[in-house]
């Protein structure tokens, strides 16, 4: 006889599987959290400047990764109407909440980093 499971069927637990899958949907790709972590730290920047900024990323996929993040409302899109035409990104509010999350993740990444180059970190941890 099969033991029942229940740790995952909690209304809690799959309301937070629910949530956690759509940030990791939302946020998956190579390329957004350089592309929203240099917005955080710019607020605001040109479409030419993000390509020059966000190193080995090409033009089609910046546009369509900054289209999803558009879609999210992570981001915003303005197009000014100089010669030649200007298209500015700008990180949303909703978008700089997502600050603090990168800033934890970058925090674990040093640490995982740090205790596989040395691994008696790991023990006092």
């Amino acid at each position: 006889m099969k033991k029942k499971l229940s740790v995952n069927y909690s209304e809690t637990c799959k309301t937070r599987i629910t949530a956690i899958k759509d940030t990791m949907e939302i946020l998956s790709g190579k390329w957004k959290f350089h592309i929203l972590g240099t917005l955080l730290e710019t607020d605001r920047m040109r479409f030419m400047d993000l390509l020059r900024e966000v190193e080995g990323i090409g033009s089609k996929m910046l546009s369509k990764e900054l289209q999803d993040m558009e879609i999210n409302q992570l981001v915003t899109r303005t197009v000014q109407q100089t010669k030649p035409i200007t298209v500015v990104y700008e990180i949303t509010e909703y978008g700089k909440t997502l600050g603090p999350i990168i800033d934890e993740i970058a925090k674990w990444g040093i640490s995982y980093r740090n205790s596989l180059h040395n691994p008696q970190d790991r023990e006092t941890a």
